[in-house]
């Protein structure tokens, strides 16, 4: 069988027209010869989000973005998705908007819920959540600081113009002068730097010869610190402390007038006898050393011993 002219146009046409479906579709992300896995998901705002746009777990490309439509029932923009993959995806699984660099735009990376185990079916619609990128998540932070440098800016300005304000002529004259005399007042501290310098460098040797010393002294103090450290002066400050008690006990008794002691001291008879007995005892000796033969006789011959006198009355009253 012959095939006809018009039967060839027409076959050349169909498969041109085919070829083109075709072609258009695989430039959409789409392949007419593998079945797809269509799901929505809903957001309040898609900015940065365009069709054909890749959809991912983990990085993984699994689909593409069909179309983004608004829903005329709440305003929300409906996201329609077309993935292909044999890995479970339940149905709480998020489908959250991303940015995965710089460049090339967002996308929309599907996060599993594993504690879910009912699997997605064709035109289920996912919850649907956007997380920041950097660039939105740093414009978010300078947002902030901008207000601060400008107040901060502001506040600058009219700290000048107070500055301004305060610094007049006069003010200025005042400021040179002040900062002329602080110049003098450096350069002779300069001066007399140099001279403790000078004044250092020739007692040299007698500052070595005091550090010297002072490190005797103290090398001496800490061998009589450790001394003091190693004696156990804890146990002769107890003797002390007894001895002084009882020293206290030996003044208590006499102020009490217990004892010899305390007796002379309180007792006045006991003090008159005393000094009775003292008298008599100097009186004597006195008349001891006076007539010595009253009291020692050594006769050779067998003389007569002589009668004993009593001692004048003027020796008497010359020793009261």
């Amino acid at each position: 069988m012959k095939l006809t002219r018009e039967i060839k146009t027409a076959i050349l046409v169909i498969a041109a027209i085919l070829i083109f479906i075709w072609g258009y579709s695989f430039l959409k992300g789409r392949d007419l010869f593998n079945s797809y896995t269509t799901l929505y998901a809903e957001y309040e705002s898609v900015e940065g989000l365009a069709p054909s746009a890749a959809v991912t777990i983990n990085g993984l490309v699994i689909g593409k973005i069909e179309q983004i439509t608004i829903n005329p029932s709440n305003g929300k923009l409906l996201v329609e998705m077309q993935i292909k993959t044999d890995f479970p995806i339940s149905k709480t699984s998020l489908a959250t908007i991303y940015e995965p660099g710089f460049i090339g735009g967002k996308q929309i990376a599907i996060e599993p819920d594993f504690s879910n185990k009912t699997e997605i079916e064709n035109g289920d619609k996912l919850n649907g959540s956007v997380r920041l990128g950097m660039t939105e998540s740093l414009s978010k932070k300078l947002v902030p600081l901008q207000d601060k440098i400008e107040k901060l800016l502001v506040n600058a300005d009219n700290l000048i113009a107070g500055i301004n304000n305060v610094l007049d002529k006069n003010t200025q004259e005042n400021l040179k002068k002040s900062l002329a005399e602080l110049s003098k007042t450096m350069e002779q501290f300069h001066q007399a730097s140099a001279g403790v310098n000078s004044l250092v460098a020739e007692n040299k040797t007698q500052i070595s010869g005091m550090v010297t010393n002072f490190n005797k002294i103290s090398g001496n103090f800490s061998k009589i610190s450790d001394s003091l450290s190693k004696a156990d002066l804890g146990k002769t400050v107890k003797s002390l402390n007894s001895t002084l008690a009882k020293v206290n006990g030996i003044m208590a008794g006499l102020e009490a007038g217990d004892g010899s002691m305390g007796k002379l001291l309180k007792d006045e008879a006991f003090y008159n006898n005393l000094s009775n007995t003292s008298k008599e005892l100097e009186l004597l000796l006195q008349d001891l050393r006076l007539y010595p033969t009253r009291y020692v006789n050594i006769s050779l011959f067998g003389k007569k011993n002589k009668p004993y006198v009593g001692p004048n009355d003027t020796i008497s009253k010359a020793k009261k």
